[in-house]
């Protein structure tokens, strides 16, 4: 049994210690925010932190973080309170969204060690691909993040907590049937 923590969790996972952490975190604990990619450590897509340090999840096997502690998208706050998720959304980065989860993990994981990295730190640091492009806006975003957690102005509106999903649906008007059509 292989056992470590994930957000703050303890977890026990009865896998093949071989097992990527990537197919532990989405099939075993359901934490779907990390994605997969390409597989071979290349794209990012699957990039969480693993002591703080941002990692390739479908490289790293359970076996080989023993003891470690994880955290995933949906460990980095339970509100998307961060710095790095709020700047996401003001500086409006995501296109598809498929490599966000991965970009912000990476991007969090530069900003705890490089709080004002530059355009080429930020370069050499982020190595996750983007299909959509948007570099720009993401280079611009990890910057506000980085002014705002050094006590830099805060965005004025914040992504929204959790939304329970009655409360979601009760806010969408039912549709009649109507009559059939003949």
């Amino acid at each position: 049994m292989t056992s470590f923590t994930v957000n703050g969790n303890p977890v026990h996972y009865k896998m093949d210690p071989a097992t990527p952490l990537l197919w532990a975190l989405r099939d075993a604990s359901n934490l779907t925010g990390t994605k997969y990619g390409c597989g071979a450590g290349q794209c990012g897509a699957c990039t969480v932190h693993v002591d703080g340090v941002a990692r390739r999840s479908c490289q790293v096997t359970i076996g080989a973080i023993e003891g470690s502690f994880v955290t995933t998208i949906e460990g980095l706050t339970s509100d998307r309170s961060h710095p790095v998720q709020q700047a996401w959304v003001a500086a409006q980065v995501p296109q598809c969204g498929y490599c966000q989860s991965g970009m912000i993990m990476a991007a969090a994981a530069l900003l705890a060690k490089t709080p004002s990295p530059t355009d080429d730190q930020i370069d050499e640091s982020i190595t996750n691909l983007c299909r959509c492009g948007t570099y720009p806006r993401i280079r611009a975003a990890i910057r506000r993040a980085g002014e705002m957690a050094a006590g830099g102005e805060p965005i004025a509106a914040a992504p929204p907590p959790k939304i329970d999903p009655a409360d979601a649906a009760a806010a969408v008007p039912a549709l009649s049937p109507g009559p059939r059509p003949r």
